[in-house]
């Protein structure tokens, strides 16, 4: 070799190395808060329900329905005790599997208060399991191919690319996107990328989801693909069904109030668990105070309802089934009253106080900040003085209110 070649080689051989420590330090850079002390995300013990479920599948102990794709689904939902009914299809490529993803093949999910399941037909299952310390714990794993083939299931980390970002907080948190999609399912257009939760208008809701039921909402974006072209982006009709065959599906829905459901549940969970982040992380730096003060007035805010964006003239309706088996499980009174109750006529919800205080996002809160938030729920439903997170409560609801969570709450006070 010549010595010009020899000297080229050399600096071939530095510079790679000064990229490759270039590359190091940018990964060490890119390492979340939330996987160092005092969080510790990936050493911390897990509690969230799929985990606990996760051994008993592994293991073969649970035994699931094999028969077909859609009845290891429909098997794997009734162990997680979710309704197929809260099934909402997304067909835009906003997911892990997005070369699977189309309008002809939507991906499906399905939900309860803590656990969150996504298929893709032909592909993998999907798993966001809320752990009550660390928020969103992410998994996928393969439908077995046979009666023996084993399962087996993967922490995801590469689910971080899109739900620890700066949307909801830079927090394991999840992610509802509003999006028009190309005729592929490609984004074209976004809306509402950091923001969750029941004030979102209905106008910046559903682009690149399928919207089924009986509702009155005009303007929204579900059920619509896009096209780009000289004088802008041109929308066209995408109906439900016409791309791709119910029968492929668990239920032949996408129902308005799964879809409102889901909102809701994701602006909580991602409220609650930036929360506990922040939190958690005053309290050990020991000025916590300004923290749960703030972080309490926004969990209050929204566990009351206070900016729910109100529902279209007439209400909407609602899938039987759903509707039935999210009773199934409230939490009631000795006279039955309880916060999963509908009204479904101007708001989603007879008790203006979400049910999700219930849910493991809730109960996962550092100790100051859910007494806070409990203080401020007791002050806010007090029938004689007014509250700026419950003016829109009347008198009476607030003291049925109030009933509820001193009969389901241990520590609700008095």
């Amino acid at each position: 070799m010549a010595g010009k070649d020899k000297l080229n080689m050399v600096r071939y051989v530095l510079l790679l190395a000064l990229l490759l420590l270039a590359d190091n330090a940018e990964a060490a850079r890119r390492v979340r808060d939330f996987e160092k002390a005092p969080h510790n995300y990936w050493t911390r013990p897990l509690t969230d329900r799929f985990t606990q479920f996760k051994t008993a599948l592994e293991s073969g102990k649970l035994s699931l329905d094999r028969s077909s794709e859609k009845a290891f689904v429909v098997s794997l939902l009734k162990a997680l005790n979710i309704s197929p009914a809260t099934q909402t299809l997304v067909y835009s490529t906003t997911s892990l599997q997005l070369r699977r993803i189309s309008p002809r093949n939507p991906r499906a999910l399905y939900f309860n208060e803590d656990v969150y399941v996504g298929w893709v037909p032909g592909g993998q299952i999907e798993i966001a399991s809320i752990d009550p310390a660390l928020g969103g714990i992410f998994y996928i794993f393969d439908i077995p191919r046979g009666r023996e083939a084993p399962i087996r299931i993967e922490r995801s980390t590469r689910c971080f690319n899109c739900h620890a970002e700066f949307e909801i907080g830079r927090i394991p948190g999840l992610l509802i996107k509003s999006v028009i999609p190309g005729p592929g399912g490609g984004s074209l257009e976004s809306f509402r990328g950091d923001q969750t939760g029941h004030s979102i208008p209905f106008k910046d809701r559903f682009g690149g989801w399928h919207l089924t039921g009986k509702h009155g909402i005009t303007e929204h974006w579900g059920n619509l693909v896009g096209e780009l072209s000289p004088t802008g982006l041109k929308k066209y009709a995408n109906p439900p069904g016409r791309q791709f065959r119910w029968e492929t599906y668990p239920v032949a829905t996408s129902d308005v109030l799964a879809q409102l459901l889901h909102e809701h549940q994701v602006g909580f969970v991602n409220r609650a668990v930036k929360a506990t982040y922040d939190v958690r992380g005053a309290l050990v730096k020991g000025d916590a105070k300004g923290q749960i003060v703030q972080h309490a007035d926004i969990l209050t805010r929204y566990l009351l309802f206070t900016n729910e964006v109100r529902l279209p003239t007439g209400g909407i309706e609602g899938d039987p089934a759903l509707k039935a088996h999210f009773l199934k499980n409230a939490r009631k009174t000795k006279l039955g009253a309880s916060l999963r109750q509908f009204n479904l006529r101007t708001h989603l919800f007879k008790y203006r106080c979400s049910y999700m205080i219930h849910s493991v996002a809730f109960s996962g809160l550092p100790g100051p900040l859910k007494k806070r938030v409990l203080l401020n729920l007791r002050a806010a439903l007090d029938p004689v003085k007014s509250h700026p997170a419950s003016v829109h409560i009347p008198v009476g609801e607030k003291k049925a209110i109030g009933l509820i969570l001193a009969s389901t709450l241990d520590n609700y006070p008095k």
